[in-house]
C-alpha cells in the first residue's frame, strides 16, 4: 500500500491536542475507524483496539481511535461522542474525522476505506501497511503488528 495521506481531524478527544501521524514515527500505528452507533465497533473493533493497546509496549505500538461519520450525522455529534468514550470507558485518543465535501468524511475516503470497523496499521515509517473492513481475528492482528513492530526495529 502506498504512503498513507494525513489524517483530518476536527478535534482531539483524550488527548492532550492536536496529533499527526507524524507524532508517532518509529512505532507502529493502529488505528480504529468506527462509528459509536455501530454494532460491530462497540462489540468487537473498539475492544479489540483496547487489547492491542494493553498488549504491546506503547513505546513500540501506538493505538488510537477515528471516529468516521457517514451515517446518522444528527446523532453522532461531538457531544454524544464524549458520552460514550466516558461511559464505555475508552482512554485512546480519538480523533474526530473532518467532514467532506460529499458523503464521506475527509481521512475516510482520503484512506479509501470501506465503512466501520475498519482497523488501519501503519509501519514505523508512517506508510500505510494494512486496512482490515469488519472483523479479524486477535491472533492474526497480533501477528501482522509484531512483524511490523520487527521490522521497525530492523
Amino acid at each position: 500500500m502506498p504512503d498513507s495521506p494525513p489524517l483530518h481531524a476536527a478535534e482531539w478527544l483524550n488527548a492532550d491536542g492536536p496529533l499527526a501521524l507524524a507524532d508517532f514515527g518509529g512505532r507502529v500505528l493502529a488505528v480504529e475507524v468506527f462509528q459509536m452507533l455501530c454494532p460491530g465497533c462497540v462489540s468487537h473493533g473498539l475492544p479489540q483496539a483496547a487489547r492491542i493497546a494493553a498488549t504491546f509496549d506503547p513505546a513500540k505500538v501506538a493505538v488510537i481511535g477515528l471516529h468516521s461519520v457517514f451515517e446518522h450525522h444528527a446523532a453522532m455529534t461531538t457531544v454524544s461522542l464524549r458520552a460514550f468514550l466516558h461511559e464505555y470507558r475508552i482512554r485512546l485518543p480519538v480523533a474526530v474525522d473532518t467532514p467532506g465535501d460529499g458523503p464521506l468524511p475527509r481521512t475516510m475516503e482520503a484512506w479509501g476505506l470501506q465503512g466501520t470497523p475498519t482497523l488501519v496499521l501503519f509501519d514505523g515509517r508512517g506508510r500505510m501497511r494494512a486496512r482490515h473492513f469488519g472483523t479479524v481475528s486477535d491472533l492474526a492482528l497480533g501477528a501482522e503488528i509484531m512483524a511490523l513492530v520487527l521490522e521497525t526495529a530492523a
